[in-house]
């Protein structure tokens, strides 16, 4: 099992989210302790250098950006943002 760090900006944007939307993305983000690895609503995001960042859509509203650091079982919640802005940020890179 992995554990899970949201960072600053992530936390932020979702503290701002109505309670019924925190609550289906905190839930989402949970299940990835179990399987944070690409299937399903996941996938691993095709860029050029690192950190491997991966993609979880959450609903049709939201996108979650993460990475993973298997030798520390942990998961990193970078981003948490609208869909329409994640498909601006797919195409900046």
């Amino acid at each position: 099992m992995f554990s899970i760090v949201i960072e600053k900006k992530a936390e932020k944007f979702l503290k701002k989210l109505p309670q019924k939307a925190r609550r289906i993305i905190v839930d989402k983000i949970l299940e990835l302790r179990d399987d944070p690895f690409p299937g399903g609503n996941k996938e691993k995001l095709e860029y050029d250098h690192p950190p491997v960042v991966y993609r979880l859509h959450v609903s049709r509203s939201f996108t979650v950006f993460y990475i993973i650091e298997n030798d520390e079982h942990l998961i990193k919640i970078v981003k948490i943002t609208t869909i329409e802005q994640a498909h601006k940020e797919y195409s900046r890179r």
